[in-house]
């Protein structure tokens, strides 16, 4: 329930008021009442009907239909680098074996260009930036910026003129006697008489709207929300590409440590061979190394498809052309990070994270929200101006202009107000809740990076370590086989120590790189502290 003043004027009331008017002091008091009551109706209804139904009103104009940002049901996505600790025991040391999962809007794009016949040298640089093009995360967060900025701007207009033109004529016959006015003295129909309007202008203000105030300074902050998951979603990117990138460079890394020791292998099975047909080695000794020399062989075909697997998904999540192929260029040996303490990646992470901005910025758009609804219980004060012509006909139109003040008090709305305030209270907490989460995440986040770039540079002092042993241990395993003092046993585990020995390295590498890439996602800005990270600097 709403109590409402109106303070209009209007110039000019049809004839045929006029002519009801003369003729109501001939009835009697009964008949009077109710004409008076009807020509109130009749009088008033015109002058606040044109108000009311403008085609620049809120009820009067037809809105376009609004889609969703997103046809596809379930949006959203991740970019998350997991962790497990493996071991095989013996000379092998238990290292923190991670993979890069890209999930939803992350893992797909928007494929660049056509396929072309070249095979494109696709350095790390490169890849982030097609992926921060191309990425469908990216481009989905982009679009979000817009459509926020559009809702701020269908906010901003509830607060500035709404201006239209309109143009209207009716015939119309009203039957008195059915409205249940009967009198001797007026005609039990009324008509038919035709009206004639055309407003060449007409405007609607809100003079003062706390609600819409509000409601615009909520919208602002949606946008400033939206831009700053924009900007997030640019660090998730490069977490995606970097990590995915480091992970083909790492399954290159085995493949040549693998085809390497093919090579041994195949050497050490035809000097058994060779060995076995002088009669100076048992058959066993040549089956043996057949075995280990055919296994191995099938390891590097599985590494081989895995690069394959590994390039279709990092082309998949930057947008290169489909079917097109290309060759890793960069190669990132371990070095070690320096210079940065843990204090100062916190101190940084909480000035720099966008999502932290975000999150900020939605708890000011839920308070803009909850003081909205409060607003809802305070008056309103619009103003409407019109000018035209009206008459019974276009010939005979004449002038007129209305100008309508409207103050609007609220009094019982059915408990609606209520029901809002206690909507918009829950959503300031949940995102209050949600901010000290997000605090509480990032804390960890960079801890535990800092964390696993210690282990991993453990992990690689260690690893180096066995590799020189290893391989030493082949070495001489070798040569004992060649000169008839060891049998191919000796020299089978040899092998399986580098090959074990060589695995452990290059992963203990790609842990600590990929430690770097969470790190600096972790902080935030990662575009701007990747390239440092990996050269350790």
């Amino acid at each position: 329930m709403n109590a409402a003043l109106r303070l209009g004027y209007r110039t000019r009331a049809p004839d045929w008021q006029k002519v009801l008017t003369s003729r109501l002091h001939k009835i009697d008091s009964a008949d009077f009442c109710y004409g008076l009551l009807f020509l109130i109706a009749l009088m008033g209804l015109p002058v606040f009907a044109q108000s009311s139904s403008s085609p620049s009103s809120a009820s009067g104009t037809t809105l376009a239909n609004q889609v969703p940002l997103s046809g596809r049901s379930g949006v959203g996505g991740s970019v998350l680098a997991t962790q497990s600790v493996t071991g095989t025991g013996g000379s092998s040391v238990d290292v923190i074996s991670s993979t890069v999962n890209v999930s939803g809007q992350f893992d797909g794009s928007v494929p660049d260009g056509s396929k072309t016949a070249l095979d494109l040298p696709l350095t790390l640089d490169l890849a982030i930036s097609l992926g921060l093009r191309n990425n469908l995360g990216q481009v989905t967060e982009t679009n979000g910026v817009l459509q926020a900025r559009g809702q701020r701007i269908v906010s901003r207009s509830n607060l500035l003129p709404n201006v239209s033109s309109s143009l209207a004529e009716s015939l119309e016959r009203v039957n008195l006697d059915a409205q249940g006015l009967r009198s001797s003295s007026i005609p039990g129909v009324v008509g038919p008489y035709n009206f004639f309007d055309a407003r060449a202008i007409s405007l609607n203000q809100s003079i003062f709207d706390l609600v819409a105030i509000r409601n615009l300074r909520g919208a602002t902050q949606n946008v400033h929300a939206a831009q700053d998951s924009a900007t997030d979603a640019r660090d998730l990117v490069i977490l995606a590409v970097a990590g995915t990138y480091l992970q083909i460079v790492t399954t290159q890394a085995r493949v040549v440590s693998i085809r390497a020791l093919v090579e041994s292998e195949r050497a050490v099975f035809q000097q058994a061979s060779d060995r076995l047909k002088t009669g100076v080695a048992a058959l066993i000794d040549v089956t043996r190394t057949q075995v280990q020399y055919q296994t191995d062989v099938q390891l590097l075909r599985s590494e081989l498809a895995d690069i394959e697997k590994q390039k279709l998904n990092l082309a998949r999540i930057v947008g290169l052309p489909l079917g097109n192929s290309y060759t890793l260029v960069d190669s990132f040996p371990y070095a070690s990070l320096e210079n940065l303490t843990l204090e100062e990646a916190l101190k940084r992470a909480f000035a720099t994270r966008s999502d932290l901005r975000a999150a900020q910025a939605s708890v000011l758009a839920a308070e803009s929200a909850l003081s909205a609804a409060h607003a809802e219980y305070l008056p309103s004060v619009s103003f409407h101006g019109d000018y035209g012509a009206v008459g019974t006909n276009p010939s005979q139109a004449a002038s007129t202009y209305t100008l309508t003040g409207k103050i609007n008090v609220p009094i019982f709305a059915g408990g609606r107000v209520q029901g809002d305030t206690e909507q918009a209270h829950a959503a300031l907490n949940q995102r209050k809740a949600e901010l000290q989460d997000l605090h509480g995440s990032i804390d960890h986040d960079v801890r535990f990076a800092f964390i696993n770039l210690s282990s991993a540079a453990d992990q690689v002092t260690v690893a180096e370590s066995n590799v020189s042993l290893s391989h030493q241990t082949l070495k001489q395993s070798r040569d004992r086989f060649a000169a008839g003092v060891a049998d191919t046993v000796e020299v089978v585990q040899a092998e399986q120590s580098v090959a074990q020995a060589d695995a452990d390295y290059i992963n203990a590498v790609y842990e600590h790189n990929l430690a770097k890439v969470t790190l600096s996602r972790s902080m935030g800005q990662a575009d701007t502290s990747l390239r440092q990270f990996l050269k350790g600097r």
